[in-house]
């Protein structure tokens, strides 16, 4: 939760002796904080709610945030320490902060950041529960929120008001991969006076790192990729030390969405495969990408590496070339159906027999989910309608599985509609 400045005070937290050019693989596996004196390879977990102090005068100076220490696990354990340290250095930013879980991370932003009647401009193609949170729960306080189309930079410009503090877009979005140009939103919001916040979930820093582009804040559900096994609940937001140690910090340790030592362990062990595995799964995707959009039974694929796909150029070069491991798709509709394809794209998920059935991602077990009735399900028909997101619109998370057995389980239900 400290960023490179606290470092500078009394008593400060020592950092890993890493090669200052020390590239993106290194620090996977590297960063964090220094083993104990017993020297462990595999870092520590601290289950540990408080920590000891020498003397109440030590003790008065580290409550004071006079000399940087671990005080209470709700704000500060060396364990989450060690998560932080190395998702900031994947991302390139100061400082990061760990969340109880990626909606939690978004909550902390809003709680930092905003005020009743400030602004956000917000893509309409986000996840869903980001809608809901923004407009709901935050609308109940006055924060005021504007939905605009994901690639039209036209609509948020329009869209921007005097009172507008934060543009707010996820990229690829969840669940129909849309991409929006980083760098020109943060010029936008820039001169506009506001912030930017990217939620990199689809991606991660293996793909892309939104910092490097302009964006202010970068925003992670740790309990997708970062994670990569499906194990447990994470979030954080990734950004300048001003703003962890001086926004965002001083509303956790009231508030106290935290993030567990144990969770925090298992996502900075997940980080050290994440290229890897972001590699074999977005290999994976690409061939069953391009397989779906020469079957006859589907009727569009959404997937940012297909040269079809409306953003490809722009995704090739803010993703590093590589299309992401998720592909949505849409079952062709069939004669005399009146349920907008919902009926075929059960008959699709249900006929899987590798493909799990959740709406979690990330995982390295291929994931399968009708987003209008599980992810998107709480938004109105209209919404959804807005976001694209149809009853025959499947999305799948491919995981580590033989690519020729996923093309098999999806064409068992494709080949019987």
């Amino acid at each position: 939760m400290s960023g490179e400045a606290k470092d500078q005070k009394k008593g400060g937290i020592p950092r890993v002796a890493l090669p200052e050019d020390a590239r993106l693989a290194t620090l996977a596996v590297r960063e964090g904080l220094p083993p104990t004196p017993w020297g462990e390879n595999s870092e520590a977990l601290f289950l540990t709610s408080s920590f000891v102090h020498p003397d109440a005068a030590t003790a008065a100076r580290r409550f004071a945030n006079e000399e940087e220490a671990f005080v209470y696990s709700r704000f500060s354990n060396p364990t989450v320490m060690m998560m932080e340290r190395r998702l900031a250095a994947l991302e390139g930013t100061e400082a990061c902060i760990g969340t109880a879980s990626g909606m939690a991370a978004i909550m902390l932003l809003v709680m930092g950041l905003l005020k009743a009647g400030d602004h956000v401009v917000c893509s309409r193609s986000v996840f869903g529960s980001t809608i809901k949170l923004l407009q709901g729960e935050f609308g109940k306080f006055g924060v005021q929120v504007s939905f605009v189309s994901q690639t039209d930079l036209a609509e948020w410009k329009a869209a921007l008001q005097p009172n507008t503090q934060l543009l707010f877009a996820e990229t690829p979005t969840n669940p129909l991969t849309e991409v929006c140009d980083v760098a020109a939103l943060a010029e936008l919001a820039h001169g506009h006076g506001a912030l930017l916040a990217v939620d990199n979930c689809f991606a991660s820093p293996a793909l892309q790192q939104p910092a490097r582009l302009g964006a202010d804040f970068i925003i992670h559900s740790g309990t997708k990729y970062l994670d990569g096994q499906g194990r447990v609940i994470a979030g954080a937001i990734c950004a300048s030390a001003h703003y962890i140690d001086n926004v965002f910090t001083p509303v956790m340790r009231s508030v106290g969405m935290s993030l567990s030592p144990f969770n925090a362990w298992v996502v900075l062990k997940g980080m050290e495969t994440l290229g890897i595995r972001m590699k074999a799964q977005t290999d994976s995707a690409a061939q069953l990408a391009s397989w779906l959009e020469a079957h006859p039974g589907v009727e569009r694929v959404y997937y940012p590496g297909l040269k079809s796909h409306p953003q490809h150029e722009l995704a090739m070069r803010q993703q590093g070339g590589q299309g992401g491991a998720v592909v949505s798709f849409v079952v062709r509709s069939q004669p005399g159906a009146d349920d907008g394809g919902r009926a075929a794209a059960f008959h699709v998920i249900d006929h899987t027999r590798i493909c799990s059935i959740t709406a979690n991602l990330g995982d390295t077990k291929t994931t399968i989910t009708h987003p209008a009735s599980t992810s998107h399900g709480r938004l109105t028909e209209g919404q959804r309608q807005s976001a694209g997101i149809t009853q025959g619109l499947i999305r799948v998370a491919v995981g580590l599985e033989d690519i020729e057995d996923l093309k098999a389980d999806l064409a068992r239900g494709l080949n019987s509609l």
